[in-house]
């Protein structure tokens, strides 16, 4: 089986946050799409692990965030690497509660659904959480949708250990060696994934194309997560 073929799936990456009990939370999810048009219904693929899960199971609601192309990269960090256990995701992001007291992430999103769950279905380390819209609204026009594909391939973002998209960065490393040829060193962060890649650099942080992982500023950190260099090896 071919780990690669399925990165030419299309997906889009969102924000689904829930709360209950005084607690709110979200993540960063790709398992979002229609089910049908009348009534307007959504399905969402979340990790049973997620605490966003136990929110979703507590209060039967969940919001939807479409996130923009240009999405910052420290709303994917605190979204999709770190757990709503140990901090407020919310602090420090544009966001509102809807009159059920369901969050909704507004900044850099391009509309928003708040859903209300009529069925789930159990399909192992996931659940699917099928819900009827109840509310949502267009936030912005000026931008297009983030995709998996643009995240993985443009941004060299890796997907979470808990999504359905994950995939061993072993048994990736072990394809690519199989199926291509020596390249310049590039090198993974071991927190979020990230791939440091020398040729094309980080245009974001002034690192231009063509430069070496050991020439790095020892100051440089992982544009998705913040992890410094030391918590990168070669990919």
């Amino acid at each position: 089986m071919k780990i690669e073929a399925f990165f030419n799936i299309s997906y889009g990456l969102y924000i689904i946050s829930a709360a209950a009990d005084g607690k709110k939370n979200g993540f960063i999810g790709n398992t979002v799409f229609q089910v049908t048009a009348t009534p307007a219904q959504i399905a969402i693929g979340c990790n049973k692990d997620n605490f966003t899960s136990t929110l979703i199971q507590k209060s039967g609601m969940y919001s939807i965030s479409v996130l923009k192309q240009s999405v910052k990269q420290d709303i994917i960090g605190t979204f999709g690497y770190h757990s709503g256990r140990d901090i407020d995701k919310f602090e420090n992001i544009g966001h509102f509660e809807t009159e059920n007291k369901t969050p909704v992430v507004t900044e850099d999103s391009l509309a928003w659904f708040e859903c209300k769950v009529v069925k789930e279905v159990d399909v192992g380390t996931h659940i699917l959480y099928i819900a009827e819209v109840i509310e949502n609204d267009v936030i912005a026009t000026d931008d297009v949708p983030l995709t998996y594909s643009f995240y993985h391939k443009i941004k060299k973002g890796l997907a979470p250990k808990n999504a359905p998209t994950y995939v061993d960065p072993e048994l990736l490393k072990k394809e690519k060696a199989e199926t291509a040829g020596k390249e310049m060193q590039k090198y993974r962060c071991l927190a979020c994934g990230h791939i440091y890649d020398p040729a094309e650099g980080d245009e974001d942080s002034g690192i231009a194309p063509g430069t070496p992982f050991e020439d790095l500023p020892d100051d440089w950190v992982c544009p998705t997560c913040g992890a410094t260099k030391d918590m990168f090896e070669p990919a």
